[in-house]
């Protein structure tokens, strides 16, 4: 009979949640292999041979942070509604970072703590903004965004509203009174139509606003 694979795909994950909540905490010099061996019911063997070393864990921390999202992301089909689209991008990305705080935390961190080398940042960078680009260059060549602007430059504004409101929730830095949740998805659809608005032009080549909201 096989030997049971004791070193297996659950262990490993059950790993990275402990060492995201240890980094969460306390940062990662408090990440010891030993202690979180002892805290998964595991020997510092295993530890070493799912990852190598302190490095390697770290580092496969981040790649799990990524892959996560990047899945999360891909759930978000494109339909002929590129404008409202990148809205449900935007609810994805709160999602993903409510459902993985420790995870979220580690994905925005320090990126030279985490990646193998310099050369993974980029592709990994692309990886998780590409499908936000994507939905806004639709938009353009739907015709619901303007080409006055680059696709990039919307799409970043639209992640870092979803960055800046996740961030005071996760952080608990929501405004006394003020309910993040209560108003996310209004102020994507905001900036959404704002953008949508501003580069719509008219006869004369002036602009108009009063575009229709995104459904």
């Amino acid at each position: 009979m096989a030997k049971p694979k004791t070193h297996d795909e659950a262990l490993r994950l059950r790993l990275l949640h402990r060492a995201a909540a240890t980094v969460f905490d306390r940062g990662t010099a408090a990440l010891s292999l030993r202690q979180l061996a002892a805290d998964a019911k595991t020997s510092t063997t295993a530890v070493y041979s799912l990852f190598g070393n302190k490095a390697g864990l770290l580092s496969s921390l981040y790649q799990e942070a990524v892959h996560l999202f990047v899945e999360r992301l891909a759930t978000i089909r494109p339909t002929a509604d590129p404008a409202g689209d990148v809205i449900r991008l935007g609810l994805a990305y709160r999602e993903y970072a409510v459902a993985n705080p420790h995870l979220y935390a580690i994905l925005f961190s320090d990126r030279r703590a985490h990646c193998p080398s310099d050369s993974e940042r980029p592709r990994e960078v692309a990886e998780t903004y590409r499908p936000l680009v994507d939905a806004v260059r639709r938009g353009q060549q739907a015709g619901q965004f303007g080409t006055a602007s680059d696709s990039e430059v919307i799409a970043l504004s639209v992640w870092a509203t979803a960055h800046g409101l996740v961030s005071l929730v996760l952080s608990g830095n929501e405004p006394p009174g003020l309910a993040v949740a209560d108003c996310y998805e209004r102020a994507l659809r905001a900036l959404v139509t704002g953008w949508r608005e501003s580069e719509v032009p008219v006869a004369g080549g002036t602009e108009v606003a009063g575009v229709a909201d995104v459904t």
